[in-house]
């Protein structure tokens, strides 16, 4: 039986590939990582509808005079609107970028100090800052939809508490558009309404020292605000109502007067000193940037994602980054999927307008199951914009793997007219004939063709494993993935019970339901799995160690079709 060495309690499962032919944390479906209009830096968040993701990165963004909206949203709102459930969605930038804080909160007493409590925005950069100078109809010069403000209400000295509305930047005092209304709120650090409780102070950074990529939380309350966290709070009224139910005379001023604000002080600029690149117009590293931003700002979001223990999902994308101009990071990307054994990268391979040759060349580099490439470019509408913009293929792949999920189950072949249609595709960048795609497929690049009844249409799906076996189809891959992280998850429930066959047994009572119920979604043809006394003899169970073998014989999607057509003369008998 194979061996490897286990230093910490933990579940190896390995993966025996027989196939070779002669010659909890929340899961989520997809994961992007890329910029974003807004949001907190280099944090993963899950968002689960397009409208939540707008709501918390943001959709189009100005540089120079023309509105544009970078590939992560265009692939956020097409893996939606094909079906898709969650999104894992990690904003990259370039620089520093910090929150916005709220201006001077003052107090009733103006003698005092003034300054109650701070609150800064959860998203990150300048984008969050607005003016405080307001129109006639109370309207922010610089509000927008993006960024906030904030306005108190129904202050009470006599029970120490008032009102906190966060706003949209962009509204006005005849109408205001009121985010979150907070009432009650507190300054007294033993009250259950205490802002900081009540709205959050946390914290998320990432740290990478030591070597280790890891969210780091500070802050004693988790936040419940979508849009603000407490900074601090200068001015505490602990014990706000002395024993007789009245006030506590020197904490009154401490009560922020009624009066309205705006966030500032953010730095972090979306549009780098030199104008950025954007759509069909990204280029190398070395030449350029993708989208404002340099390779490198994608690193340490690769490493922290390797973390499989905190982060789970099925396929994960970098539009914008491709082999030809960033191969270090689309390396480290493909590398990691596998280090992982969950989850697959969809990558691009070159720049817009790349011939098939150079398609090529770039695949040939890559060896590896747990990723997959598709080409060319494709044309699409820009949700927000309304433009029609040039995307790279892995912008629009999530969705045609979400669509292939909703239609029938991940061990089936996201491609074909049924579950391989690029539905918001306008048209590719070049229609591919018949002896292209079969030059291209020979060097596992899945090509997305355009049919005249069918429109663009994914068609291809081997992985960019270069060895012939069933590995090297992207629905068997993704088979071995669902087994494996549903199956991961029963053997963790054993880790530390009794290593007897009751507990086998327990095992087995999970894992052949599982498989049986696979079967009978067309996922396995057959299937064995094997854990008792003839693969745990008593020298493994002194070692604490338990053993099992699950044998599988995948189902393979039909890819090539050969039909014959036969004329016979008159009077032939077909009998």
């Amino acid at each position: 039986m194979p061996s490897e060495t286990i230093i910490s309690p933990g579940v190896s499962i390995l993966e025996n590939d027989q196939s070779v032919i002669t010659t909890t944390p929340v899961e989520v479906g997809a994961a992007i990582i890329g910029p974003t209009v807004k949001g907190p830096a280099n944090y993963p968040i899950v968002v689960t509808t397009y409208s939540e993701y707008v709501n918390k990165f943001g959709d189009t963004f100005l540089s120079g005079s023309q509105q544009y909206s970078y590939f992560t949203s265009i692939s956020a709102y097409n893996y939606f609107e094909n079906g898709g459930n969650s999104l894992l969605v990690t904003r990259v930038v370039s620089g520093s970028f910090t929150p916005a804080t709220s201006s001077f909160i003052s107090g009733s007493d103006p003698a005092g100090d003034g300054n109650v409590f701070t609150l800064e925005t959860i998203s990150e950069g300048e984008i969050m800052n607005s003016d405080s100078s307001e129109l006639s109809d109370g309207s922010l010069q610089s509000g927008s939809i993006d960024n906030l403000r904030w306005e108190i209400t129904s202050p009470s000295t006599s029970s120490g508490t008032f009102t906190l509305l966060i706003r949209r930047g962009d509204d006005d005092n005849i109408s205001p558009n009121v985010l979150e209304t907070w009432t009650d709120l507190s300054l007294d650090p033993l009250s259950p309404t205490y802002i900081e409780k009540v709205i959050g102070n946390q914290t998320q950074t990432l740290n990478t020292s030591g070597g280790d990529y890891y969210i780091q939380t500070q802050g004693d309350y988790p936040n419940s605000s979508k849009y603000v966290r407490v900074k601090n709070v200068n001015l505490k009224t602990p014990k706000y109502l002395d024993n007789a139910g009245d006030p506590v005379s020197s904490y009154t001023s401490s009560i922020p007067v009624e009066g309205r604000g705006v966030f500032g002080g953010a730095i972090g600029s979306l549009i780098p000193p030199t104008q950025a690149q954007y759509y069909q117009n990204i280029s190398d590293d070395n030449v350029g940037n993708t989208q404002g931003l340099q390779g490198a700002s994608y690193d340490d979001i690769i490493q922290l994602l390797s973390n499989k223990d905190e982060y789970q999902f099925k396929y994960i994308t970098t539009p914008g980054l491709y082999k030809s101009g960033y191969s270090t990071q689309v390396t480290a990307l493909t590398t990691m999927c596998r280090e992982r054994g969950d989850t697959m990268a969809i990558i691009d391979l070159s720049p817009f307008n790349s011939t098939p040759a150079t398609v090529k060349t770039q695949a040939t580099s890559i060896n590896n199951s747990y990723s997959a490439t598709y080409w060319p470019w494709v044309k699409t509408q820009d949700p927000s914009t309304g433009n029609l913009v040039w995307v790279p293929a892995s912008t629009m792949m999530p969705g045609v793997f979400a669509l292939n999920d909703s239609l029938a189950e991940p061990w089936f072949a996201p491609a074909g007219t049924t579950r391989g249609l690029v539905s918001t595709a306008i048209s590719a960048e070049r229609i591919l004939p018949q002896s292209t795609r079969d030059d291209l497929y020979i060097s596992n690049v899945n090509s997305i063709a355009t049919f005249p009844n069918s429109g663009v249409t994914v068609f291809g799906q081997k992985t960019l494993q270069k060895k012939k076996s069933a590995l090297d189809r992207v629905n068997v891959r993704r088979l071995l993935i669902e087994l494996k992280s549903f199956i991961g998850q029963a053997a963790n429930n054993l880790i530390f019970e009794q290593n007897t066959q009751a507990t086998r047994n327990e095992f087995l009572s999970i894992v052949n339901p599982y498989l049986s119920s696979v079967q009978q979604r067309e996922g396995l043809n057959q299937f064995r799995v094997i854990m008792d006394e003839s693969n745990n003899p008593p020298s493994l169970v002194d070692q604490n160690r338990l053993y099992g073998q699950i044998l599988i014989q995948p189902v393979r999607s039909i890819e090539f079709i050969q039909l014959e057509f036969t004329v016979s003369p008159t009077g032939v008998n077909f009998e």
